[in-house]
């Protein structure tokens, strides 16, 4: 049956439903953390700082299943409707957005270690960085959107994507070109695309983010519709 409606109860589902936003918000720290500092072991080969990385990832994981956990003991037990219900479902799939960006720093990490002792071509690192710092200004302005539950700088953040998928293009030009004038470059090319496209996509997984605080606040999905109807719906009344 639902959730009891005496003011003890409701107070401390109110508390249950900030607590798994809290908690979202400081997993969403911790990964950008990790995707940060994978990045700076990878640009000045530092294989010690790589190897932190790998090691934090469990807490990642235990992040992702504890809250995941949390929100099933909310389903079961409180029933949540409407704003209720959106929120535990939009904070689950922001966990496992989050959950594969940090798959992707522990991945970058490993990376380093394989590429400690190879050149290091300074253009291409002073890329991925840039694009790191572009990508991580999506992911902290989207959990910003999250915590205010704020539509519209939610989609002023979808919005930037565009400028992260530029430059992820530029650095794989550039690594293309790098593999057509000698072969030999091919194996840590191939690497380094491979981060880049890590870095990519977690400006795609930011976007996600503000999909569902869109979701969350005008109770729309609005997942694989343009930017356009996403304003639409974000300036309904």
């Amino acid at each position: 049956m639902p959730h009891s409606t005496t003011p003890h109860t409701y107070r401390q589902y109110d508390k249950e439903l900030e607590d798994i936003r809290n908690r979202v918000l400081a997993m969403g720290g911790l990964v950008e953390r990790q995707i940060a500092e994978a990045v700076d072991a990878l640009v000045n080969g530092d294989v010690e700082k790589a190897e932190e990385v790998i090691s934090k990832d469990y807490r990642v994981n235990a992040m992702d299943v504890s809250i995941d956990e949390e929100c099933t003991q909310i389903l079961a037990r409180r029933q949540p409707t409407a704003g209720d219900l959106r929120l535990v479902m939009a904070v689950i799939k922001t966990v496992a957005d989050l959950e594969r960006i940090g798959d992707g720093a522990e991945r970058i990490g490993r990376t380093t270690i394989r590429l400690s002792e190879r050149e290091r071509p300074a253009n291409t690192f002073g890329l991925i960085r840039s694009l790191s710092n572009h990508a991580l200004g999506m992911l902290r302005d989207s959990l910003d959107t999250f915590a205010r539950m704020d539509p519209e700088a939610a989609l002023s953040v979808a919005a930037q994507d565009t400028q992260v998928d530029a430059r992820y293009e530029s650095i794989l030009r550039q690594l293309i070109t790098y593999m057509m004038e000698d072969p030999r470059n091919i194996s840590w090319a191939v690497e380094l695309i491979w981060v880049a496209r890590a870095l990519e996509r977690i400006g795609d997984h930011a976007c996600n983010i503000c999909e569902y605080v869109i979701y969350l606040v005008k109770g729309k999905d609005v997942r694989h519709t343009s930017l356009e109807s996403m304003e639409q719906i974000v300036h309904e009344e």
